[in-house]
């Protein structure tokens, strides 16, 4: 992977946020929050509370269904400022609200820019938080939508800064 990324969002225009919707554990019963905003020129804001009361613990957000320019590619790379927490990159592969999507987990250091890379092979397919097995590898030309999400009990606020999402060709 010695490629240059290719960018697929970098936030500098306001239609880059417009596909972001928040999809939290709300859907379940639970109260937990987030958003996804502009936290400066050319930066996204994923950012929240988490919480496990009534069940709940998770917080996400991902973009509506569209055709990215993903085939091809060998490993997504966000560039990112964390909180230390652990967060998941998710992608669907469909157009449905629900449904499986594929993830990987990332940890950013605290209150540092960094290039976080994630092979296409490193996603595991999950379906409401369980892994689904016997499901193909993820197929980046499939991809319909990409999105962020936190999660396994780590509860209270959180905050990803998000400069732009690339993927690296084969």
């Amino acid at each position: 992977m010695d490629a240059a990324p290719r960018l697929l969002l970098d936030f500098i225009d306001d239609a880059d946020f417009a596909p972001w919707s928040p999809i939290d554990d709300v859907v379940m019963g639970g109260v937990s929050r987030s958003e996804f905003t502009r936290a400066a020129p050319s930066v996204a804001r994923f950012a929240g509370l988490v919480s496990l009361d009534f069940g709940g613990g998770f917080a996400s957000c991902r973009t509506r269904p569209r055709t990215w320019a993903t085939a091809g590619a060998a490993a997504f790379v966000l560039r990112v400022r964390g909180d230390a927490r652990t967060y998941k990159f998710t992608v669907r592969t469909d157009d449905g609200f629900d449904g499986v999507q594929y993830q990987a987990r990332f940890t950013p250091a605290a209150g540092e820019w960094s290039d976080c890379v994630l092979p296409c092979a490193d996603f595991v397919a999950s379906f409401r938080g369980r892994p689904v097995r016997g499901a193909p590898p993820l197929d980046p030309a499939r991809v319909r939508a990409l999105g962020f999400m936190i999660s396994e009990k780590q509860a209270g606020p959180f905050e990803l800064q998000v400069d732009w999402i690339a993927v690296v060709d084969r």
